[in-house]
């Protein structure tokens, strides 16, 4: 098994996975880091844990095809089985979503389908909610949208600030990512419709 990370920033769930592949979490090779952003953090990561790096800024493409096509060629040239999202701040066009159908996952930081978006940590704690939480799933054609994988709930008590709230909430998602992965590595996913059953 085979996988590419994609990410854009920091890299701190990309660390996450690295450290999990290390400890035997899951089996499959890291094979693939696809970056949209040159300064990236999650670059030198990549670098340090021996992972191939592949940058492709959206800027250097005429449009979104020929961006993804770019993408595409490295993901076939490396033999990629499962494509982990993780800060990949760009949405994948539908056609790149159904060529790769079931082999796209991303993590998302609510109990989806509540506080879609790039906020999500700071929607939910603004609207007051007692308790949110953390996502992985399939991705699909919409936007923090696909089957659902694993949830995690975590509780909003009085005393956490946002601060706090996201601190907790990346620490779960840590580990909640690692454990969606092994169950795909280990081929115990089992998709109907938009239902996700475990094995």
């Amino acid at each position: 098994m085979r996988i590419a990370v994609f990410a854009s920033g920091r890299g701190t769930n990309f660390e996450a996975i690295v450290k999990a592949r290390k400890k035997g979490i899951f089996k499959a090779s890291l094979s693939l880091l696809v970056c949209d952003q040159p300064k990236a953090g999650v670059i030198a990561k990549a670098r340090r844990a021996g992972v191939k790096v592949v940058l492709v800024r959206r800027e250097d493409f005429s449009g979104k095809k020929d961006f993804e096509a770019q993408i595409i060629k490295h993901i076939q040239e490396d033999k990629i089985n499962l494509i982990v999202m993780a800060g990949f701040m760009r949405m994948l066009s539908p056609e790149f979503v159904r060529r790769y159908r079931n082999r796209v996952i991303n993590i998302h930081p609510s109990l989806l389908p509540s506080f879609k978006g790039a906020h999500a940590i700071k929607d939910a704690f603004g609207y007051g909610v007692k308790v949110t939480g953390v996502t992985v799933h399939f991705v699909d054609e919409k936007m923090d949208h696909g089957p659902i994988i694993l949830q995690q709930v975590v509780s909003v008590s009085k005393s956490d600030t946002l601060v706090s709230l996201e601190a907790r909430i990346h620490k779960i998602e840590h580990k909640l990512y690692s454990l969606g992965i092994k169950l795909f590595v280990e081929g115990k996913l089992k998709i109907k419709g938009r239902k996700v059953s475990i094995q």
